[in-house]
Protein backbone atom coordinates (compact mmCIF):
# COMPACT_ATOMS: atom_id res chain seq x y z
CA UNK A 1 0.00 0.00 0.00
CA UNK A 2 1.75 3.52 -0.70
CA UNK A 3 2.02 5.70 1.85
CA UNK A 4 1.08 9.45 1.89
CA UNK A 5 3.74 12.25 1.74
CA UNK A 6 2.35 13.09 5.65
CA UNK A 7 3.21 9.61 6.09
CA UNK A 8 6.37 9.68 4.81
CA UNK A 9 7.63 12.99 6.38
CA UNK A 10 6.26 11.35 9.81
CA UNK A 11 8.07 8.04 9.42
CA UNK A 12 11.19 10.37 9.20
CA UNK A 13 11.20 11.78 11.96
CA UNK A 14 9.44 9.64 14.10
CA UNK A 15 11.53 7.55 16.98
CA UNK A 16 10.03 5.38 19.44
CA UNK A 17 11.99 7.15 22.03
CA UNK A 18 10.06 9.93 21.08
CA UNK A 19 6.89 8.23 21.69
CA UNK A 20 8.02 7.54 25.10
CA UNK A 21 8.91 10.90 25.86
CA UNK A 22 5.10 11.96 24.82
CA UNK A 23 3.49 9.06 27.23
CA UNK A 24 5.36 9.80 29.86
CA UNK A 25 4.73 13.81 29.69
CA UNK A 26 1.26 12.40 29.64
CA UNK A 27 1.08 10.22 32.38
CA UNK A 28 3.24 13.24 34.58
CA UNK A 29 1.33 16.13 33.37
CA UNK A 30 4.67 17.75 33.89
CA UNK A 31 7.87 18.24 31.36
CA UNK A 32 9.86 19.15 33.72
CA UNK A 33 8.26 15.72 36.00
CA UNK A 34 8.84 13.56 32.79
CA UNK A 35 12.29 14.91 32.30
CA UNK A 36 12.80 13.59 36.11
CA UNK A 37 11.30 10.41 35.36
CA UNK A 38 12.89 10.01 32.10
CA UNK A 39 16.34 10.91 33.53
CA UNK A 40 16.89 14.11 31.09
CA UNK A 41 16.52 17.45 31.21
CA UNK A 42 13.39 19.40 30.96
CA UNK A 43 14.34 21.36 27.69
CA UNK A 44 15.33 18.21 25.86
CA UNK A 45 12.06 16.76 26.52
CA UNK A 46 10.74 20.10 25.41
CA UNK A 47 12.50 19.67 21.89
CA UNK A 48 11.31 16.38 21.79
CA UNK A 49 7.27 17.43 22.28
CA UNK A 50 8.13 20.28 19.76
CA UNK A 51 9.31 18.19 17.01
CA UNK A 52 6.49 15.44 17.36
CA UNK A 53 4.10 18.58 17.26
CA UNK A 54 5.69 19.92 14.05
CA UNK A 55 6.30 16.46 11.93
CA UNK A 56 2.21 16.25 13.09
CA UNK A 57 1.93 19.71 11.93
CA UNK A 58 -0.68 19.75 15.27
CA UNK A 59 -0.67 20.67 18.97
CA UNK A 60 -0.44 17.86 20.94
CA UNK A 61 -0.69 19.21 24.73
CA UNK A 62 -2.11 22.46 25.92
CA UNK A 63 0.05 24.84 28.41
CA UNK A 64 -1.03 25.76 31.61
CA UNK A 65 0.33 27.30 34.91
CA UNK A 66 -0.46 23.64 36.32
CA UNK A 67 0.98 21.77 33.83
CA UNK A 68 0.19 20.37 30.86
CA UNK A 69 -2.55 18.24 29.52
CA UNK A 70 -3.17 16.19 25.86
CA UNK A 71 -5.21 17.78 23.28
CA UNK A 72 -7.61 16.08 21.29
CA UNK A 73 -4.49 15.32 18.94
CA UNK A 74 -2.73 14.42 21.55
CA UNK A 75 -5.84 11.92 23.16
CA UNK A 76 -5.73 10.38 19.77
CA UNK A 77 -1.80 9.47 19.24
CA UNK A 78 -1.67 8.71 22.96
CA UNK A 79 -4.78 5.77 22.39
CA UNK A 80 -3.34 4.41 19.00
CA UNK A 81 0.82 5.01 20.30
CA UNK A 82 -0.08 2.64 23.47
CA UNK A 83 -1.53 0.00 21.11
CA UNK A 84 1.66 -0.15 18.84
CA UNK A 85 3.78 0.06 22.13
CA UNK A 86 2.09 -3.14 23.25
CA UNK A 87 2.22 -4.84 20.33
CA UNK A 88 5.96 -4.33 20.29
CA UNK A 89 6.21 -5.84 23.26
CA UNK A 90 4.31 -8.26 22.53
CA UNK A 91 6.58 -9.43 19.93
CA UNK A 92 9.46 -9.08 22.28
CA UNK A 93 8.09 -11.28 24.64
CA UNK A 94 7.05 -13.70 21.73
CA UNK A 95 10.45 -13.85 20.49
CA UNK A 96 11.67 -15.09 24.44
CA UNK A 97 9.34 -17.39 24.47
CA UNK A 98 10.38 -18.92 21.27
CA UNK A 99 13.71 -19.10 22.13
CA UNK A 100 13.24 -20.78 25.14
CA UNK A 101 9.44 -22.05 25.87
CA UNK A 102 9.79 -22.72 29.31
CA UNK A 103 10.04 -18.81 30.10
CA UNK A 104 7.53 -16.13 29.38
CA UNK A 105 4.98 -13.94 31.91
CA UNK A 106 1.35 -14.18 32.64
CA UNK A 107 -0.31 -10.69 33.83
CA UNK A 108 -4.02 -11.62 35.62
CA UNK A 109 -6.54 -9.98 36.99
CA UNK A 110 -9.34 -11.70 39.04
CA UNK A 111 -11.68 -11.69 41.74
CA UNK A 112 -10.60 -12.96 44.79
CA UNK A 113 -13.37 -15.72 45.27
CA UNK A 114 -12.18 -17.33 42.00
CA UNK A 115 -8.07 -17.12 42.60
CA UNK A 116 -8.60 -18.81 46.33
CA UNK A 117 -10.79 -20.98 44.33
CA UNK A 118 -10.48 -23.14 40.91
CA UNK A 119 -7.42 -21.05 39.98
CA UNK A 120 -5.40 -21.75 42.83
CA UNK A 121 -4.35 -25.52 42.41
CA UNK A 122 -4.48 -24.73 38.59
CA UNK A 123 -1.54 -22.04 39.53
CA UNK A 124 0.09 -24.50 41.13
CA UNK A 125 -0.04 -27.65 38.78
CA UNK A 126 1.02 -24.76 35.98
CA UNK A 127 3.78 -23.62 37.63
CA UNK A 128 5.17 -27.24 38.14
CA UNK A 129 4.69 -28.02 34.56
CA UNK A 130 6.40 -24.18 33.37
CA UNK A 131 8.87 -23.76 36.10
CA UNK A 132 9.95 -20.64 34.17
CA UNK A 133 6.59 -18.39 33.53
CA UNK A 134 6.17 -15.75 36.05
CA UNK A 135 2.53 -15.38 37.34
CA UNK A 136 1.09 -12.13 38.29
CA UNK A 137 -1.97 -12.25 39.42
CA UNK A 138 -4.00 -8.76 40.44
CA UNK A 139 -6.95 -8.39 42.33
CA UNK A 140 -10.55 -6.82 40.57
CA UNK A 141 -13.50 -5.97 41.40
CA UNK A 142 -16.99 -6.37 39.87
CA UNK A 143 -19.43 -6.35 38.91
CA UNK A 144 -18.78 -4.53 35.51
CA UNK A 145 -16.80 -5.26 32.74
CA UNK A 146 -14.93 -1.67 33.17
CA UNK A 147 -11.80 -3.42 33.91
CA UNK A 148 -8.99 -0.62 33.23
CA UNK A 149 -6.25 -2.47 34.15
CA UNK A 150 -7.55 -4.87 31.15
CA UNK A 151 -7.81 -1.34 29.02
CA UNK A 152 -4.63 0.49 29.98
CA UNK A 153 -2.85 -3.00 28.77
CA UNK A 154 -1.04 -3.54 32.28
CA UNK A 155 -3.43 -7.07 32.47
CA UNK A 156 -3.27 -9.64 29.71
CA UNK A 157 -6.15 -11.58 30.74
CA UNK A 158 -9.27 -11.55 33.32
CA UNK A 159 -10.86 -14.10 34.85
CA UNK A 160 -14.24 -12.73 36.64
CA UNK A 161 -18.27 -13.58 37.01
CA UNK A 162 -19.84 -11.20 34.64
CA UNK A 163 -22.89 -9.75 36.72
CA UNK A 164 -24.84 -9.13 33.16
CA UNK A 165 -24.47 -10.23 29.65
CA UNK A 166 -21.44 -8.60 27.48
CA UNK A 167 -24.26 -6.96 25.32
CA UNK A 168 -25.65 -5.65 27.96
CA UNK A 169 -22.88 -3.84 30.17
CA UNK A 170 -21.83 -0.49 29.07
CA UNK A 171 -18.57 -1.25 28.94
CA UNK A 172 -18.26 -4.27 26.94
CA UNK A 173 -17.81 -2.69 23.89
CA UNK A 174 -13.75 -4.21 22.69
CA UNK A 175 -13.49 -6.96 24.78
CA UNK A 176 -13.49 -10.72 23.63
CA UNK A 177 -15.60 -12.82 26.77
CA UNK A 178 -14.98 -16.79 26.64
CA UNK A 179 -17.71 -18.48 29.34
CA UNK A 180 -15.31 -20.88 31.21
CA UNK A 181 -18.51 -22.13 33.28
CA UNK A 182 -21.96 -21.31 34.46
CA UNK A 183 -22.48 -20.91 38.05
CA UNK A 184 -24.97 -20.30 40.46
CA UNK A 185 -25.77 -18.30 43.95
CA UNK A 186 -26.69 -20.61 47.28
CA UNK A 187 -27.26 -20.09 50.74
CA UNK A 188 -24.74 -21.31 53.47
CA UNK A 189 -24.02 -21.63 56.74
CA UNK A 190 -21.35 -23.42 59.44
CA UNK A 191 -21.48 -26.96 59.51
CA UNK A 192 -22.22 -26.55 63.04
CA UNK A 193 -24.28 -23.95 63.22
CA UNK A 194 -27.78 -23.83 64.21
CA UNK A 195 -29.23 -23.74 60.65
CA UNK A 196 -27.64 -26.19 59.11
CA UNK A 197 -28.81 -28.87 61.55
CA UNK A 198 -32.30 -28.19 59.47
CA UNK A 199 -33.63 -30.20 56.80
CA UNK A 200 -36.33 -27.77 55.21
CA UNK A 201 -36.18 -23.78 55.66
CA UNK A 202 -37.40 -21.18 53.77
CA UNK A 203 -36.31 -17.58 53.62
CA UNK A 204 -38.82 -16.60 55.99
CA UNK A 205 -37.45 -18.66 58.72
CA UNK A 206 -34.21 -16.33 58.15
CA UNK A 207 -36.04 -13.02 58.62
CA UNK A 208 -34.06 -12.31 61.81
CA UNK A 209 -31.12 -13.98 60.69
CA UNK A 210 -27.49 -12.37 61.14
CA UNK A 211 -25.86 -12.29 57.73
CA UNK A 212 -22.60 -11.51 56.05
CA UNK A 213 -22.67 -10.56 52.60
CA UNK A 214 -20.75 -8.65 49.33
CA UNK A 215 -21.50 -5.03 48.86
CA UNK A 216 -24.32 -4.06 47.01
CA UNK A 217 -24.51 -4.66 43.15
CA UNK A 218 -22.64 -7.72 43.50
CA UNK A 219 -24.23 -10.74 42.24
CA UNK A 220 -25.27 -13.15 44.93
CA UNK A 221 -26.11 -9.69 46.99
CA UNK A 222 -28.24 -9.48 44.48
CA UNK A 223 -29.85 -12.38 43.57
CA UNK A 224 -30.66 -12.96 47.68
CA UNK A 225 -32.13 -9.55 47.66
CA UNK A 226 -34.49 -10.62 44.30
CA UNK A 227 -35.18 -13.88 46.28
CA UNK A 228 -36.44 -12.16 49.21
CA UNK A 229 -38.57 -9.64 47.45
CA UNK A 230 -40.15 -12.56 45.13
CA UNK A 231 -41.18 -14.06 48.40
CA UNK A 232 -42.60 -10.36 49.42
CA UNK A 233 -39.79 -10.01 52.14
CA UNK A 234 -37.76 -7.04 53.11
CA UNK A 235 -34.00 -7.67 51.75
CA UNK A 236 -31.80 -8.77 54.50
CA UNK A 237 -29.59 -6.50 56.28
CA UNK A 238 -26.20 -7.26 56.25
CA UNK A 239 -24.33 -7.08 59.67
CA UNK A 240 -20.89 -7.64 58.07
CA UNK A 241 -20.56 -6.62 54.27
CA UNK A 242 -16.61 -7.22 52.88
CA UNK A 243 -15.38 -8.57 49.57
CA UNK A 244 -12.89 -10.57 51.61
CA UNK A 245 -13.81 -14.89 51.32
CA UNK A 246 -11.47 -15.20 54.67
CA UNK A 247 -13.36 -12.60 56.53
CA UNK A 248 -17.01 -14.25 55.52
CA UNK A 249 -15.88 -18.27 55.74
CA UNK A 250 -14.47 -17.19 59.33
CA UNK A 251 -17.45 -15.78 60.15
CA UNK A 252 -20.08 -18.43 59.14
CA UNK A 253 -17.69 -21.29 60.86
CA UNK A 254 -17.08 -19.82 63.85
CA UNK A 255 -20.71 -18.27 64.36
CA UNK A 256 -23.78 -17.75 63.43
CA UNK A 257 -24.14 -16.10 60.74
CA UNK A 258 -25.48 -16.75 56.50
CA UNK A 259 -24.28 -15.66 53.52
CA UNK A 260 -25.00 -16.00 49.30
CA UNK A 261 -22.28 -17.52 47.93
CA UNK A 262 -21.19 -18.83 44.30
CA UNK A 263 -21.76 -22.53 44.52
CA UNK A 264 -18.08 -22.94 42.96
CA UNK A 265 -16.88 -21.09 45.82
CA UNK A 266 -18.14 -23.24 48.76
CA UNK A 267 -17.33 -26.46 46.60
CA UNK A 268 -13.54 -25.26 45.63
CA UNK A 269 -11.96 -22.57 48.36
CA UNK A 270 -10.45 -24.14 50.73
CA UNK A 271 -11.56 -21.49 52.99
CA UNK A 272 -15.21 -22.88 52.94
CA UNK A 273 -14.28 -26.67 53.81
CA UNK A 274 -16.15 -25.67 57.06
CA UNK A 275 -19.20 -24.53 55.86
CA UNK A 276 -22.15 -26.20 54.50
CA UNK A 277 -25.10 -25.64 51.64
CA UNK A 278 -28.46 -24.90 53.21
CA UNK A 279 -31.71 -26.32 51.85
CA UNK A 280 -32.65 -23.21 50.19
CA UNK A 281 -33.07 -22.15 46.65
CA UNK A 282 -31.92 -18.60 44.95
CA UNK A 283 -34.20 -18.34 42.16
CA UNK A 284 -33.04 -16.57 39.11
CA UNK A 285 -30.31 -16.90 36.53
CA UNK A 286 -26.56 -18.60 36.62
CA UNK A 287 -24.25 -16.57 36.01
CA UNK A 288 -20.76 -17.11 34.31
CA UNK A 289 -17.50 -17.15 34.93
CA UNK A 290 -15.57 -15.82 32.38
CA UNK A 291 -12.01 -15.51 30.07
CA UNK A 292 -11.80 -11.32 29.36
CA UNK A 293 -9.04 -10.03 27.27
CA UNK A 294 -9.14 -6.89 24.68
CA UNK A 295 -10.59 -7.65 21.37
CA UNK A 296 -7.91 -7.31 18.84
CA UNK A 297 -4.77 -7.54 21.09
CA UNK A 298 -2.04 -10.57 20.31
CA UNK A 299 -2.01 -12.44 22.99
CA UNK A 300 1.66 -13.33 23.89
CA UNK A 301 2.24 -17.04 23.70
CA UNK A 302 3.30 -18.31 27.36
CA UNK A 303 -0.78 -16.44 27.96
CA UNK A 304 -1.91 -18.67 25.40
CA UNK A 305 -0.56 -21.46 27.14
CA UNK A 306 -1.90 -21.02 30.29
CA UNK A 307 -5.44 -20.53 29.14
CA UNK A 308 -5.12 -23.56 27.03
CA UNK A 309 -4.37 -25.14 30.24
CA UNK A 310 -7.02 -23.23 32.54
CA UNK A 311 -9.63 -24.43 29.93
CA UNK A 312 -8.79 -28.16 30.33
CA UNK A 313 -8.32 -27.84 33.98
CA UNK A 314 -11.79 -26.03 34.46
CA UNK A 315 -13.40 -29.36 32.41
CA UNK A 316 -11.86 -31.80 34.24
CA UNK A 317 -13.09 -30.28 37.59
CA UNK A 318 -16.54 -30.88 35.67
CA UNK A 319 -17.61 -27.21 36.45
Amino acid sequence: MARTASENRISRRLRFRDLQVFFSVVQCGSMAKAAHELGVTQPAVSEVVAGLEHAFGVRLFDRGPLGVEPTVYGRALLKRGVAAFDELRQGIRDIEFLVDPTKGEVRLGCVDSLAGGFLAPFVEKFCRRYPGVVITVEPIQMPTLALPELHARKLDVVVSRLSKPQADDPFGDGLDVEILFEDEAIVAAGANSRWARRRKITLADLRDASWVGTPQDTLTRTLLDRAHRSANLPPPAMRVTTYSVQLRAHLLATGDFLAAMPKSMLKLNDECRKLKRLPLGLPGPRFPVAIVTLKGRTVPSAVGLFLDMLRKHVRELGL
